[in-house]
């Protein structure tokens, strides 16, 4: 995770980006890019999209997922990589790597007791899957709700409104794999 900011500023440097410049297209200040880019803090998963679409590249590339791939293709669990954590105290992992040309993104949710989905999740053309592993979830998909228990599975469009809440008196975990249509 450490070496986000560097992969961040080798490639903005490449491209004779100012660092002033892609904080501006990003929508962030310079200090915090100047922050991202030394490891001193790691940048919303929207930050890193943001950042990853104005260096024209991937965010799996910022992330350095395909570095190991062509060497070992199995992601063991001590490599999963912690993104984000939103506000309500669900924790985002990235749970899997893939080469450039990756059609789908797969993350591992954490949710502590009382947390939900809020600001984790764009609308987008493509679909989302998701597997309970443990807890108990509710899916809000436009306005309607859906218990999901561990085993049983989920998956729809993700244009669609929706937020999950953790209803379980503890951690609930899901996994989730989020597939972009073009």
């Amino acid at each position: 995770m450490d070496r986000i900011g560097e992969r961040i500023k080798r490639i903005r440097e490449h491209k004779a980006l100012q660092l002033n410049d892609l904080a501006k297209r990003v929508g962030i200040s310079p200090s915090a890019l100047s922050q991202i880019e030394k490891a001193k803090t790691y940048p919303s998963i929207v930050t890193l999209k943001q950042i990853a679409e104005n260096l024209q590249t991937t965010v799996g590339e910022l992330i350095g997922e395909n570095e190991s791939l062509f060497n070992n293709p199995v992601f063991r669990k001590e490599e999963n990589l912690f993104i984000e954590l939103n506000d309500s105290g669900t924790e985002v992992f990235i749970v899997s790597q893939h080469d450039l040309s990756k059609q789908m993104e797969t993350f591992m949710l954490k949710f502590h007791l009382n947390s939900d989905s809020l600001n984790l999740f764009t609308h987008h053309n493509g679909q989302i899957f998701g597997y309970l592993l443990e807890g108990e979830l509710q899916f809000e998909i436009d306005n309607k709700s859906y218990v999901v228990l561990p085993g049983d599975t989920i998956y729809f469009n993700s244009k669609r409104n929706f937020r999950i809440q953790n209803i379980y008196s503890g951690e609930s975990k899901l996994l989730c794999t989020s597939i972009a249509s073009k």
